[in-house]
């Protein structure tokens, strides 16, 4: 289990020129959720709201103000060996003068893993993401789709109990992105890892979700949450086309626009 508790993250930033004292931002405010094992669940909420903040402090690569992120009964103080990250720049993530096979096998390297079960490991990423055969290709010789899944396909096989997606699709056209929707959702189905993704696209939580977050604006706290009670075989024509998706969309919308106006949190959406 993820379990986020009283999170509260403040940037503190040295003053104006002439001025003595430091300017603090308050991004996360007492920010608290759970994530259950095996669970895939998606945060949404309004541009600048403190999302990658939130998923870099569960990471480890923020040291939060205040609270505490705790991964399977462990406090969260660094990077976590059972958890990977996918971020949303697929070309800052990947090493261009490394191949895609040495791309995917880098963090197994830090794992000291023996080079059998490192190249065992690459080949089934690849080929669980639909690149195999391009092991030896370098990234920018791949579409920004097919980065993106050597990003996915790294983090993979690293096997995390927990996957951190911070917008992972952002950068990819619609069609793309819908192809990337569904890869997630079959890893997640097959590997049973807990996935929590990050995204600004209100149909694509609803779509990938389990369960979807929304936060409020900065500073941030939970603005409610809804439970997608969509049939767990999805696809992008006919769950898109189920009213249910729709009132559910719909819901989230509303949240998010209350986001922005600071208002409280309504009920949830109607079967």
């Amino acid at each position: 289990m993820l379990e986020v508790q009283g999170l509260r993250k403040v940037y503190k930033s040295a003053g104006r020129s002439g001025r003595s004292g430091q300017r603090e931002v308050e991004a996360l405010r007492d920010l608290t959720f759970t994530v259950d094992t095996g669970e895939l669940v998606c945060l949404v909420g309004p541009s600048g709201c403190g999302k990658t903040t939130l998923l870099r402090c569960i990471a480890g690569l923020l040291e939060p103000s205040g609270g505490k992120v705790s991964l399977d009964g462990r406090e969260v103080n660094g990077p976590s060996p059972g958890l990977a990250m996918v971020f949303q720049e697929y070309g800052r993530s990947l090493f261009p003068w490394m191949s895609v096979r040495d791309n995917v096998e880098l963090p197994l390297r830090q794992k000291k893993l023996p080079r059998e079960r490192r190249v065992e490991l690459v080949e089934q990423a690849l080929e669980a993401v639909g690149l195999a055969g391009t092991e030896s290709a370098f990234p920018w010789q791949l579409s920004g789709g097919m980065q993106q899944r050597v990003a996915i396909a790294r983090a993979v096989a690293y096997e995390p109990s927990t996957l951190l997606m911070d917008e992972p699709f952002a950068a990819v056209d619609a069609q793309t992105r819908a192809d990337l929707e569904d890869l997630v959702r079959a890893l997640w189905q097959r590997l049973g890892v807990t996935v929590l993704f990050i995204t600004h696209d209100i149909d694509e939580a609803v779509y990938l979700g389990q369960r979807v977050v929304m936060l409020s604006s900065s500073p941030t706290v939970v603005q409610d949450e809804v439970t997608v009670d969509l049939p767990a075989d999805r696809d992008q024509l006919h769950t898109r086309a189920d009213p249910r998706f729709t009132a559910l969309r719909t819901h989230v919308y509303e949240q998010i626009q209350a986001a922005k106006l600071g208002a409280v949190s309504q009920a949830a959406p109607r079967s």
